[in-house]
């Protein structure tokens, strides 16, 4: 994007803060429910609500990496929402998870023999585990006591983003281009970090 534009457009963001994204985050959940009561749901109603809530957090997740090569290439900077990006991505991911354990599965048992014998759920726990830490310090006081360690820390969404693509690939029957798509665009955005895929601008 032309300098002309970015920087109009970084004026009308500078104003807006981060927080509203919090309330907004809770209406996709909440439309989900009432789609729920409604009988708006399909055949299987606890199964669309779980697939549709881990598919909205690897969307946050792709739009968490998307924010560097954006202000890289347009000059757009959006840094100030990732970290809300990220939480609200987490929540998500902790709501996927909670409709798999309460409402779905249900068993101990069968929860037990799922984690592990089944890859998809292996990659898609595993991935949750990585971004624990992450939710935890995303905050100003975890920031300010890790320091440089906090930058360190937090580069564990790398992984986690891939494995939460591999969930989803190998969580659907046969081959399906869908998330082969979301996993090659994370794949893409983590390559764009690698040393030689250009400058920072000015």
């Amino acid at each position: 994007m032309p300098a002309s534009l970015s920087g109009p457009v970084n004026r009308v963001l500078r104003p807006v803060p981060a927080w509203p994204l919090y309330i907004l985050a809770v209406l996709p959940p909440a439309w989900l429910v009432w789609g729920l009561f409604q009988g708006r749901l399909g055949v299987d109603p606890v199964k669309t609500m779980e697939h549709q809530m881990g598919l909205w957090a690897l969307w946050l997740i792709i739009a968490g990496l998307a924010v560097t090569p954006i202000r890289r290439i347009l000059g757009v900077s959006f840094l100030k929402y990732r970290r809300a990006i990220g939480l609200v991505a987490f929540f998500y991911i902790l709501l996927h998870l909670l409709i798999w354990l309460v409402l779905d599965v249900q068993i101990p048992a069968q929860i037990l023999a799922d984690l592990t014998k089944r890859p998809y759920i292996i990659l898609g726990m595993a991935a949750f585990v990585l971004l624990i830490p992450l939710a935890v310090t995303s905050n100003a006081v975890s920031i300010r006591r890790l320091g440089r360690n906090w930058r360190r820390l937090h580069l564990l969404v790398y992984p986690a983003a891939v494995l939460g693509g591999l969930h989803y690939v190998i969580l659907v029957k046969g081959i399906q281009m869908t998330p082969i798509l979301y996993l090659l665009a994370i794949l893409g955005l983590l390559a764009f970090r690698l040393p030689w895929t250009g400058r920072r601008p000015r």
